[in-house]
């Protein structure tokens, strides 16, 4: 009997062994086989197995995008990020240049609203929810608004066109059709569409508007670095129903309080999705939460099919969500973590920016609102949805100084820009206008700091130091500064690798350098705004001399229609409002400390000429002075005077030789200065030259000099 047990225990065994291995072998080769010989197996009659019926996820998944980074450090995204639609408008690369008409905006910049739509056969008049008549009301009371649409710069859709998800209440039908009844459309050029919401499930595509906007800029909130048409679309935040339209609430930090961290150090409170686009990051948030100082709780209750829709984790989820008080941990939070909802932006960026608590932004490739002007990285703090474990390490490691600065931030932005609909639409507004060529722009000092863009008027002063609440924000004082004086005979081809864009690029660099003139005098025009080299806080002003037509795109400028002469140098011209004037030549090759020097030199000696001598110089043993082994193709020392005072051949300024003209440049009392008086250093090549602010060769300025001298 126990021999039979064991006989057919061991034939058993054997059975199951061969069932492993040969079902095993099957299971290895049959995925393996091609897929054209499993399609023909299931024509011939053959039965698939149940597991190559499924289909593999390679079957459909896109091949990797390109990696892209946020503007302002963000975390690197990989492409396909969202179900974006692939469709793309006939707008989708327009640029200031290509899809704007600058000509309506030279004289003022004011903005039309299209009248409302008339009465449909029901009588009825086509629906506008209160936020977009918000925006209206908010325009229609400003100083940009015109009645005349010939008069108009920018055109604001009469019709509601925030909500464009197909299952909500307040979307408009019938858009494209509408648009084109419109009078002044154009395809869209010069017209502004608000929006806050597009796409709808399950996807939320972010380009969904369910019409062509065409060479429209696009306001919208929840834009993406993918779809994003870079300095042409503006991103705007995203704001509920009862957000205010003027004189919103004011932020909540009253005070700096010590210590800097507040009893949470990151809190987050509100909805979790159970499953599709935006419900990854959601769903970890629970990998953070401690109870202790990191406070994240979610809910599932929210949709009309919440309970069929629910995970395992929901029930505990719900009793950690009712426990928190979603206003006391605004108030009692260093940090907010902002994660993504069904599209990248979210009500609490908003919430956050008010209450003071620092926002921690989980939105890869989200554009944040007016990114072009703002400098996020002063109040707010990137993470990567991919990294969420990492974020408590992130935010512990901030320093207290940092948290102090950024939660300042938070309430200089919050007051400036975004406290209402009207501040928000009013920046949009500022941000399209310093696109216009001739419009001056102001600094990143004057956007990322109070009062503001929006209540300082550009025009009033083109440099910060004229406007005595930056001056703290500068960390300076006021005094008296440099003037440089450019002189461009040649103008060639603007570009990184041009002298004259070196030489703007070098003296903006300089800490006493009040502004920059540049007198073209070349026969060729102006090169285009965005050529020049950026100059920041320094202001840029171009003078076109000879009545030189420019291309419409220069910096801040204005036409003379004398001939050009090296004696205009000396027009004391409305923009020179120091001392001191540094005159150069385009292809001057000097370094930010040799300028710097020069002008501490020149304010101990303010009634010298200063600059620097040549270069390339030999000793002359038989003469016991110095030589010059080559001299400025501009001009020559021919004054025998100058020469014999200094005993050193020595090159100085145009203006202060008889070069092109023939003749002497300065006036006589200042050439008498210069004959009596020592210079304390010659120019470099006769190209920079640091001089008294003089007067024209007429009879009012010489006696203004005589009664100087006197």
């Amino acid at each position: 009997m126990q021999a039979k047990k064991r006989y057919i225990l061991v034939i058993v065994s054997c059975a199951f062994l061969a069932y492993a291995y040969f079902g095993g072998y099957r299971l290895k080769v049959s995925p393996l086989r091609p897929r054209r010989a499993q399609h023909e197996s299931a024509k011939d009659g053959g039965v698939q197995p149940p597991y190559e019926q499924l289909p593999s996820f390679l079957d459909h998944a896109d091949p990797l995008g390109p990696l892209v980074g946020h503007g302002n450090g963000s975390a690197a995204v990989f492409g396909a990020l969202g179900h974006n639609d692939s469709r793309r408008s006939r707008g989708s690369d327009c640029r200031m240049e290509t899809c704007f008409d600058f000509t309506r905006c030279y004289e003022q910049f004011l903005v039309y609203v299209y009248p409302p739509e008339p009465l449909n056969s029901l009588g009825a008049a086509p629906p506008t929810s209160a936020n977009y008549q918000k925006i209206l009301t908010a325009i229609q009371e400003s100083r940009y608004h015109t009645s005349d649409p010939t008069a108009a710069c920018l055109f604001v859709l009469g019709m509601d066109t925030l909500d464009r998800d197909s299952l909500s209440e307040d979307y408009v039908r019938n858009v494209p059709s509408r648009l084109a009844r419109l009078p002044h459309w154009n395809n869209g050029r010069n017209h502004i569409i608000f929006n806050l919401y597009s796409g709808t499930w399950p996807d939320y595509a972010e380009n969904s508007l369910g019409f062509d906007a065409g060479h429209a800029i696009l306001a919208k909130a929840s834009m993406s670095v993918l779809q994003v048409r870079h300095g042409f679309d503006v991103s705007i935040p995203l704001f509920h129903k009862q957000f205010p339209l003027r004189a919103g609430a004011t932020g909540s930090v009253q005070s700096n309080n010590f210590p800097a961290n507040k009893k949470y150090l990151l809190a987050f409170k509100g909805k979790r999705y159970v499953h599709g686009i935006g419900s990854e990051t959601r769903n970890s948030l629970f990998h953070l939460h401690n109870g202790r100082d990191m406070v994240l709780v979610t809910t599932c209750r929210h949709g009309k099919s919440w309970r069929e829709l629910q995970d395992n984790r929901c029930d505990e989820d719900n009793r950690e969500y009712d426990r928190y008080d979603y206003e006391t941990l605004l108030q009692n939070s260093t940090f907010c973590l902002v994660p993504r909802g069904r599209r990248l932006g979210s009500f609490r960026f908003l919430e956050a920016l008010q209450a003071g608590c620092i926002p921690v932004l989980l939105s890869n490739a989200w554009v944040l609102p007016f990114e072009s002007k703002i400098d996020w990285k002063q109040a707010a703090i990137w993470a990567d949805e991919r990294l969420l474990l990492q974020v408590p390490d992130i935010v512990r490691s901030i320093s207290a100084e940092r948290i102090f600065a950024l939660r300042q931030q938070t309430q200089v932005l919050w007051e400036r820009y975004f406290g209402s609909i009207e501040k928000i639409v009013f920046t949009t507004f500022e941000i399209i206008r310093e696109r216009l060529p001739d419009y001056p722009v102001r600094s990143s000092l004057v956007w990322n700091s109070s009062p503001g863009a929006l209540l300082t008027l550009p025009t009033f002063a083109d440099s910060s130091r004229f406007m005595p609440f930056m001056l703290n924000s500068m960390g300076a004082e006021p005094r008296h500064n440099y003037t440089a004086v450019i002189y461009v005979q040649i103008g060639a081809a603007m570009g990184p690798n041009a002298a004259l864009y070196k030489l703007v690029k070098t003296i903006t660099k300089s800490q006493f350098v009040d502004r920059i003139l540049v007198l073209w005098a070349a026969d060729r025009p102006l090169p285009l705004k965005k050529r020049w080299p950026p100059t920041y806080h320094i202001p840029l002003h171009v003078v076109a001399l000879g009545g030189n037509t420019r291309s419409g795109a220069g910096p801040t400028a204005q036409t003379t229609e004398e001939r050009p002469s090296i004696s205009q140098r000396f027009v004391p011209y409305d923009e020179i409002q120091t001392d001191a004037v540094l005159s150069l030549d385009e292809d001057a090759i000097l370094n930010t400390d040799e300028l710097d020097f020069a002008y501490t030199v020149w304010r101990d000696f303010p009634e010298r000429i200063v600059g620097y001598p040549a270069r390339a110089h030999f000793w002359d043993d038989s003469k016991v002075s110095c030589g010059l082994v080559r001299v400025s193709r501009h001009c020559l020392i021919n004054n025998p005077l100058i020469a014999e005072r200094l005993g050193l051949h020595v090159q100085v300024d145009e203006l202060l030789l008889d070069c092109a003209d023939g003749g002497g440049l300065l006036p006589p009392l200042l050439q008498l200065l210069v004959h009596q008086l020592a210079v304390v250093a010659a120019t470099k090549d006769c190209t920079a030259v640091f001089q008294l602010r003089g007067y024209p060769n007429e009879p009012a300025g010489l006696a203004r000099d005589q009664k100087t001298a006197d």
